[in-house]
């Protein structure tokens, strides 16, 4: 006779197809893949409507490189750019630059751009295999042919994509900018990898957002930044919430209501040593207690994808954009996005304080209004400082998902 069985269903992915796409996501115009394939091969794979094509399917070919020099020669790209900025005075107190010498300036930013190319086209996508060089090819027409894509860099690779170059020969020139070589100036940039947020089941937004500024005390209390007009911003027209102590951000990530459209971070990033283990990213607010990764999934793991916390986080810390190991699941902005953060943004390298309250008072300024994507939003900055200022710091922003978020207000 027939028997019923009862079934436990343990992953659903597809949400048994009862909910709609998030209304404000469209696919990217381009679309990199990376995919480490052992210890000695990346398989690359190339598509989107801004991508030339290639018989209705993507490009794809096996790279001559081994993962572990891609992550050697994005570690030099960064130490480079923190050399020339960040170890450099005057450049590490100052956010505008138009007073320093053009040829000095002019003399860095092309040093840093050949070193950004020759990580695309001599480590990453370097050698003579006709099928790699057919690859290079189609990825460079897209990305140098136009400006203002919507790029999607989907890898387990972590690359520090806006700071990487395009040879001069193979940009189509829409600006006299000195930065117009970077991707970062170039186009709007996210990466992504092992963690996306379930853009599904979104709560409605409320008519006056819930902000945080989750910060060390101990920083600029000289005042030598405009840190205290970045909170000012964040607690206008908000829900505001200040917290100060790994004690209060815990108990706050803790609770299965916990519901913030926005968390600023405004601290000290750092690597733990583990031993044998690769090291991982920490923050530390007033009281010099450890935040990392698993400070977040022990306190957010059981309560799964049904939670109002979906908050885009900007982690204005050092490091804080950068997955140590090569992106395992010690990446602190991994772990947010896995617990349900639409989008994490942070420093690929250790930042001024100066030039990141700068950063963060521009970025957030903006973000509030609730007009315009934190991708949008990011490329924009960016431009400005570089464009402006001829500051190209702002490219040293990673943004880790979240290129379509925009802080929603109900209308009332």
């Amino acid at each position: 006779m027939p028997t019923e069985l009862h079934v436990h269903v343990v992953q659903d992915p597809s949400r048994g197809f009862t909910t709609l796409p998030d209304r404000l996501t469209r696919g990217p115009d381009v679309t990199v893949c990376l995919d480490s394939l052992g210890e000695d091969r990346i398989r690359a794979r190339l598509y989107g409507p801004a991508v030339p094509s290639l018989h209705g399917t993507e490009h794809k070919v096996d790279l001559a490189v081994r993962p572990a020099d891609v992550r050697a020669a994005a570690a030099r790209l960064c130490r480079q750019w923190k050399e020339h900025f960040v170890d450099h005075e005057p450049y590490a107190s100052l956010t505008d630059l138009r007073s320093r010498p053009a040829e000095e300036l002019r003399e860095i930013v092309d040093e840093l751009a050949l070193c950004g190319s020759e990580f695309l086209y001599g480590t990453l996508l370097g050698g003579a295999d006709p099928r790699v060089e057919r690859f290079r090819g189609y990825l460079t027409e897209a990305l140098g042919r136009e400006e203002g894509l919507r790029v999607r860099f989907d890898s387990d690779l972590h690359v520090p994509w806006p700071m990487v170059c395009l040879e001069g020969k193979d940009v189509t020139v829409y600006s006299p900018s000195l930065f117009r070589r970077f991707l970062g100036h170039r186009h709007q940039i996210e990466q992504t990898g092992g963690a996306y947020p379930w853009l599904v089941g979104l709560r409605e937004a409320p008519a006056v957002p819930a902000v945080s500024l989750n910060h060390d005390t101990r920083i600029d209390r000289r005042g030598r930044t405009r840190a205290p007009e970045v909170a000012a911003v964040l607690n206008k027209g908000t829900r505001f919430r200040e917290r100060t102590t790994h004690r209060e951000l815990v108990n706050d990530l803790g609770q299965a209501d916990l519901n913030e459209q926005l968390m600023y971070f405004w601290c000290h990033g750092h690597f733990v040593d583990n031993g044998s283990q690769p090291a991982s990213l920490a923050l530390r607010l007033t009281d010099n207690k450890t935040i990392d990764a698993q400070t977040v999934r022990d306190r957010r793991r059981r309560f799964g994808d049904e939670t109002p916390f979906q908050p885009f986080v900007l982690l204005n810390a050092c490091h804080a954009g950068v997955p140590e190991g090569g992106g395992d699941h010690k990446f602190l902005s991994l772990a947010l996005i896995d617990a349900g953060a639409r989008g994490v943004l942070g420093p690929q390298i250790e930042m001024p304080q100066v030039f990141a309250a700068e950063y963060a008072l521009e970025f957030l300024t903006r973000y509030l209004d609730g007009t315009e994507t934190a991708g949008r939003i990011a490329h924009a900055v960016a431009r400005h400082f570089a464009d402006t200022l001829h500051n190209p710091l702002g490219f040293a922003y990673a943004l880790h998902n979240g290129m379509d978020t925009r802080l929603e207000r109900a209308a009332v």
